[in-house]
């Protein structure tokens, strides 16, 4: 980000560009763990988990991490199969 500002202030300097924006990009967050996915993992029974792919040491790690109030990650691949 430095660089391409720096990049952007010789530009404007040397007169090759008309307009200097020094205001930096809001990032875009996308969360794995949305409440709607913990809801959907702590309603998942054990024979609904295995019919859509999850195996069951994973679908208790998901459980258990759904139970905590803290951020976790649910891989794409699993992801899928919940929504």
């Amino acid at each position: 980000m430095i660089l391409k500002k720096t990049e952007e202030l010789g530009r404007f300097l040397l007169g090759k560009s008309e307009t200097l924006d020094f205001s930096e990009p809001v990032p875009k967050i996308v969360r794995s763990d949305s409440l709607e996915i913990r809801k959907r993992i702590l309603r998942l029974s054990q024979k609904q988990a295995t019919e859509i792919g999850i195996s069951k040491s994973t679908l208790n790690h998901l459980r258990k991490n759904a139970r905590e109030n803290k951020k976790f990650r649910v891989y794409e691949k699993v992801a899928a199969r919940l929504r």
